[in-house]
């Protein structure tokens, strides 16, 4: 098609380009004025061209089609099956369940609940080998699609402990390993960048995670799921998972495993606010758009008002419906690998996955991503990297609209929490320090807070 349109115009090469471009410039600096360098290390051009870089033409991922993650907490099994069955009827095609507590009826939770064509999640707070088997009995008995999402070693990152040890929580992993037809490890990344992770960190620390389960479940022959936290640096996001994808597909070659990764994604709190909080709207519109055409499976959209109130209706609505536009109205999943010939995108994803590469390499090689852990380094270097753009932002260089950029004044929320919205101080013992979320406008909007009467 491209040869037809275009084979009337005369090519030009990218020296033409770049020697127009400095024409224009009238002598000024080309790299000072038009090249500018990401967190990541990554120069970004003002143009790409096919005859560049030989190697952006081999980049390709397949993207399917998306489906609609509703996210629902169990804490009343009657009101969250309900509570499943609108979402359902209202537009969600995937449900996922966080349960903290094994006594919870699984059979009562999916009472009535349509099993053609719906897969659902399980988000497991808790390591229970007769609660994943009462689970996988359902799923085999009705031939229902689960997903089990178990990860122990998101369990120490985030909460500093395991669920009991590590010897014994590898040992329940196997066990459920040996039984399980289904996918049941997932591997909760999004911590990293909420944590304010750079994107090559998350892309190594993503990898080094899943090469732990590798190394460490014997019977692991079942799809494994990978959680990813979408920020709105919109082209580099979709990067971002074009290259996870290929990176998982090279890791998983070397040890046989021939299941292509499922990618579920949910925007990122890092950069939400609770001041101007309708502006979340529009900052997990785009993100969303990253996630599908970067090629997630599955989207779970963060309700706008999610950072300070309780779950509700209306939150709930809007953000299904935000993810129903893109896919209904905008056609957003008519298009396989959409990103593909894009040469900015696919140079992006090129150099993402060769310096996460090279990150997860050098954490094999000095113990692997569990004693780096222990040890604190991964730790220190997403602070590291956190401080870098919390810097940015307090300098109002990276910018948040009606935060630290064109704020309403008049706006109050000091009597709208209704949750807590800021880091919580929990001390107690703890085998690691636990990889702490923060978002770029607390201290901003603490100081806010105060102030308000």
């Amino acid at each position: 098609m491209k040869d037809i349109m275009f084979n009337e115009f005369k090519k030009i090469s990218s020296k033409q380009w770049k020697q127009q471009i400095q024409f224009e410039l009238k002598g000024a600096d080309y790299n000072d004025k038009l090249v500018w360098e990401s967190l990541e290390g990554i120069k970004v051009k003002p143009f790409y061209h096919k005859d560049e870089d030989t190697t952006i033409n081999e980049v390709h991922t397949t993207i399917t089609d998306f489906k609609i993650l509703q996210n629902i907490f169990v804490f009343d099994v009657e009101k969250s099956n309900s509570k499943a069955l609108d979402a359902l009827n209202r537009g969600a095609e995937s449900i996922r369940f966080t349960i903290e507590n094994e006594k919870i009826n699984s059979d009562e939770l999916m009472k009535n609940l349509p099993l053609k064509n719906v897969s659902y999640y399980f988000n497991l707070k808790f390591l229970s080998i007769d609660f994943v088997t009462k689970l996988l009995d359902f799923a085999s008995k009705n031939k229902a699609n689960f997903i089990i999402q178990l990860d122990p070693i998101g369990q120490l990152a985030k909460d500093g402990n395991w669920y009991k040890n590590l010897e014994a929580d590898f040992k329940s992993l196997n066990q459920i390993a040996s039984k399980s037809k289904i996918s049941f490890c997932t591997i909760k990344s999004g911590i990293y960048q909420n944590a304010g992770a750079n994107m090559v960190q998350q892309l190594a620390y993503t990898l080094a995670h899943v090469n732990e389960y590798f190394n460490r479940v014997e019977n692991l022959n079942q799809p494994i799921t990978i959680e990813v936290a979408v920020g709105t640096n919109y082209f580099f996001e979709i990067a971002k998972l074009r290259a996870l994808r290929i990176l998982f597909n090279a890791l998983a070659k070397e040890y046989n495993h021939t299941f292509e990764c499922s990618i579920v994604t949910t925007p990122t709190k890092r950069n939400k606010t609770i001041y101007d909080y309708n502006v979340n709207m529009l900052r997990t519109t785009t993100e969303c758009m990253s996630a599908i055409l970067g090629g997630a499976n599955a989207v779970a959209n963060l309700p706008y008002d999610a950072l300070y109130h309780k779950d509700n209706e209306f939150g709930d609505r809007i953000s299904r419906n935000q993810l129903l536009v893109l896919k209904k109205e905008s056609y957003f999943d008519k298009v396989n690998n959409p990103a593909d010939g894009a040469y900015y995108i696919e140079a992006l994803t090129v150099q993402l996955a060769e310096k996460a590469l090279t990150l997860f390499k050098d954490i094999e090689a000095n113990g692997g991503f569990i004693t780096q852990l222990i040890e604190g380094t991964i730790q220190r270097k997403i602070n590291e990297s956190a401080q870098k753009e919390q810097d940015l932002f307090d300098s109002g260089k990276e910018v948040l609209l009606g935060t630290n950029k064109y704020p309403n004044k008049n706006d109050k929320m000091k009597h709208d929490l209704e949750l807590y919205p800021f880091v919580k101080n929990n001390p107690r013992k703890t085998l690691i320090t636990p990889i702490i979320e923060k978002r770029l406008a607390e201290k901003m909007e603490q100081e806010r807070l105060n102030t308000e009467e």
